[in-house]
């Protein structure tokens, strides 16, 4: 496929301070020969920000290499979140990866998991670093990280993510140092770097704020286990959101709207609210733009990823304190936080995503999580991740760290995917990601449905109520056979026809009766 990386690497090393670490600058080449076959790697990243590249391409030009001459080569990887299509990408393409985890949105990484010639572990973004840490995946061999620099006395100055670098970094036997010199000298001391011990040894996280800081700015690392510098410029990767439309921005209007009904039952304060944790993409962000509309201020966020709806909220002083594992930001607001990187530093702290996504902290903090989905049922179990069932999105990513353990849990959704052939609520949903006891509201375009303290038919009634009306009926028709069943029990269903709806999509290619 011809991948090139070199033109990322440069040889300036002003960022490498230290001059311990200036001895093993090398290049990537060098660096990823290291690497032996079926190695477990944890990358760096969170959402396409702070992903080491320049190693990440020259490893997937091995492995090609390598496959060409007839020989093995393929790593287990563990990120933190999604990465860069120029890591999960290339290496995908190259066929490369013979194990993944967690959360992914590379469109290559994807087919290779539908395909399974790429095993992937779905698992909560909160849990991933004990897990490696307790040994489930084997030992860590290698951890390849985004660094922005190296301090005079060795501290590592982290990038725009955070995610679980300082984990593999410490389990790791052997490192890789990716100094990325397109990142902004400005980042220094914008993080909070934190390690949980594990069980039964955990104590109580003192985050009792969400500005609150119990670690330190940097990461570390044993100098002994770092056997490769390569200093690369290599911007994040740019993500792209379309412009509102009608029904993302009824959805954001609707949610105010529960907002407002939540203040006026005081349940929630009248002008700040509780901290917010919102999730990525267009629907998240008009929820942001609807806030702005509303007069809330002094908002604080508890959440995983800053995207540019959270940034306008920042400078509009409608939202004040915002903790973070991560940002993900359009070209124009990347030039914005790193033209007024001193400003939003006021207002931002960036966080290991076992802090981020902690959900002890997100109880405590009384947090209002709002996620997207792929459908619900009409009782109220969500399917945040296999489209029809069967065929892998994205990923579980954070949503279940906080709509199980959140003050509200919200999930976002238009009525209808693919052009009207595909209802949001669905009799049964195809897979189960988020159970109906931990969904309390759910929010198209048509309303809010307000599940909390309803039985399942109750809950049915409110969930028919906002489906699109094209569906609506026979949603209904539906549920009202299944009630008058002899024995309809306390959640009814006809279990010969629970999904029918997919099984109709995957053979006409749409849910609706001809």
């Amino acid at each position: 496929m011809g991948i090139s990386y070199e033109k990322f690497e440069v040889s300036d090393t002003s960022r490498v301070k230290n001059k311990e670490y200036l001895k093993k600058v090398i290049s990537a080449t060098e660096a990823v020969n290291l690497i032996p076959h079926g190695a477990l790697i944890g990358f760096g990243g969170f959402v396409g920000a702070g992903a080491p590249i320049v190693v990440p391409m020259a490893l997937a030009q091995r492995a090609e290499k390598l496959h060409a001459d007839g020989k093995e080569f393929q790593i287990k990887a563990l990120t933190g979140a999604s990465t860069d299509p120029n890591l999960d990408g290339v290496l995908a393409r190259a066929g490369a990866v013979s194990f993944r985890a967690p959360f992914n949105t590379d469109k290559d990484m994807r087919i290779a998991v539908n395909s399974n010639k790429t095993k992937y572990m779905d698992i909560h973004l909160s849990s991933l670093a004990q897990y490696a840490e307790s040994g489930f995946f084997g030992e860590m061999d290698f951890a390849i990280v985004e660094i922005s620099g190296i301090t005079e006395d060795g501290k590592l100055i982290p990038s725009t993510s955070v995610g679980n670098a300082q984990n593999w970094l410490n389990i790791a036997k052997k490192v890789i140092l990716e100094v990325n010199i397109s990142q902004p000298l400005e980042l220094e001391k914008l993080h909070d770097i934190a390690v949980l011990a594990r069980s039964p040894y955990q104590k109580e996280i003192a985050i009792n704020e969400v500005g609150d800081r119990i670690g330190t700015p940097y990461l570390s690392v044993d100098p002994d286990k770092v056997v490769a510098v390569v200093v690369a410029n290599t911007p994040d990767r740019v993500n792209k959101f379309t412009p509102l439309d009608e029904i993302s921005i009824a959805i954001g209007d609707n949610v105010v709207k529960f907002f407002e009904n939540e203040v006026k039952a005081g349940r929630l304060p009248k002008d700040t609210l509780l901290p917010l944790q919102s999730g990525v993409g267009n629907i998240p962000n008009a929820v942001l733009a609807a806030l702005k509309k509303a007069s809330y201020k002094k908002l604080n966020f508890y959440t995983e990823v800053i995207q540019d709806g959270l940034l306008e909220l920042i400078k509009e002083g409608i939202a004040d304190t915002v903790s973070s594992a991560s940002l993900y930001l359009s070209f124009e607001a990347t030039q914005d936080f790193r033209e007024n990187i001193n400003f939003y530093s006021k207002h931002i702290v960036l966080r290991p995503q076992e802090l981020s996504n902690n959900p002890e902290v997100i109880r405590r903090l009384g947090v209002i999580a709002m996620n997207g989905m792929l459908e619900a049922d009409i009782y109220g179990n969500v399917n945040s991740t296999n489209v029809m069932g069967t065929q892998m999105m994205n990923g579980i990513g954070g949503s279940g760290d906080f709509a199980r353990n959140g003050y509200i849990s919200i999930f976002l959704t238009p009525s209808t995917a693919k052009g009207g052939a595909i209802s949001s609520i669905v009799p049964f949903v195809s897979h189960v990601d988020h159970t109906e006891h931990d969904t309390m509201v759910i929010v198209s375009e048509y309303g809010y449905a307000d599940l909390r303290g309803k039985s399942p038919r109750q809950r049915a009634k409110e969930m028919i109520k906002i489906a699109h009306p094209d569906y609506r009926e026979a949603l209904q028709d539906y549920f009202d056979r299944a009630c008058a069943q002899e024995k309809a029990g306390h959640t009814p269903h006809i279990l010969d026809e629970a999904l029918s709806w997919h099984d109709r999509f995957n053979k006409t290619g749409n849910m609706k009766k001809a």
